[in-house]
């Protein structure tokens, strides 16, 4: 009798395939069940509803594109346009390039580099309603720390958030403020830059200044086009210090777009109106987004190339 030996049992290329398929699926579908039930479901209900004439306790009423063509002539629209890109053409450049050079400072501190890293980004703990308020008190025009500086260097004080001119860049200001997310990425970011390319234009010549311009900027380019991007896209959606600070005053200089929005869905109870400045402001992101990924193929520079 000849002793006979089993054979091991061999996954084939195609099964083990199938098998990494299903793994795949399992995984992926809670996240993509969460995106269509919280994401995507209620981003076609929203289109739906800014269709109809619907305030709470009416009748709904289909009307088309009545609602839009309505917001077309709204005064109070073009107001809330105007204000937020005012404040986002102020708030976003701004964040971003006190961010580029404190992470620029903190890359060349040899000490303490991690105490200063906690310190700046402090701010970005701080929840929103919370600075709101400290910040409403430092604008005090009468008691404000603002003020009290300005009149013990023989300068005059401001009206900040209480004046109509100076409201949106008070706000931008305390926007600013809080750069700490930015100043992280961007002080990752310096971290990978060669040392080599420094040295290289030390050598021949360049200044402080030059390597900066020439190295540093066109390295961290994609950092920059990151940064401009979502600060763009929280910019447009500010809410917090006009409902906080401002009420949307003084004279709808801070009504911002989210504020108006929200003041149509829930203070007047035009859902359908409001919908419909939703997927105003869904188009509006969209066009800013691929905008500034258009014009970044002339200044951002990447390691392996063109993408």
């Amino acid at each position: 009798m000849t002793a006979t030996t089993a054979r091991p049992r061999v996954r084939t290329k195609s099964g083990l395939g199938r098998s990494q398929q299903r793994w795949g699926i399992l995984f992926a579908a809670p996240a993509v069940i969460g995106f269509i039930l919280f994401t995507f479901g209620p981003m076609v209900a929203s289109l739906v509803i800014g269709m109809t004439d619907w305030t709470i306790g009416s009748q709904v009423n289909f009307v088309g594109m009545d609602n839009f063509v309505a917001i077309s002539q709204d005064g109070l629209f073009w107001k809330s346009i105007t204000a937020t890109a005012y404040y986002a053409i102020l708030a976003v450049p701004g964040g971003v390039l006190l961010a580029f050079l404190i992470a620029v400072l903190l890359n060349r501190a040899k000490h303490g580099r991690g105490a200063f890293r906690t310190i700046y980004y402090l701010p970005v703990l701080v929840p929103p309603v919370a600075s709101a308020v400290l910040w409403l008190w430092l604008y005090n025009p009468d008691a404000g720390l603002l003020n009290s500086l300005l009149n013990a260097l023989g300068l005059p004080g401001s009206s900040w958030v209480y004046g109509e001119d100076t409201a949106v860049p008070s706000v931008a200001l305390m926007t600013i403020w809080g750069f700490g997310n930015m100043a992280l990425v961007f002080l990752a970011g310096l971290q990978g830059v060669s040392q080599d390319l420094y040295e290289a234009a030390e050598c021949d010549g360049a200044n402080g200044l030059q390597r900066m311009w020439h190295i540093t900027v066109p390295s961290l380019s994609p950092i920059i086009l990151f940064n401009l991007i979502t600060g763009m896209i929280a910019a447009v959606q500010v809410f917090d210090a006009a409902y906080v600070m401002t009420n949307g005053g003084p004279n709808n200089a801070t009504l911002f777009y989210i504020f108006y929005l929200y003041t149509k869905a829930f203070a007047e109870a035009q859902l359908g109106y409001a919908s419909a400045l939703a997927w105003i402001l869904f188009l509006v992101i969209v066009i800013v987004t691929a905008v500034l990924f258009k014009t970044s193929k002339a200044w951002v520079f990447y390691e392996g190339g063109p993408k």
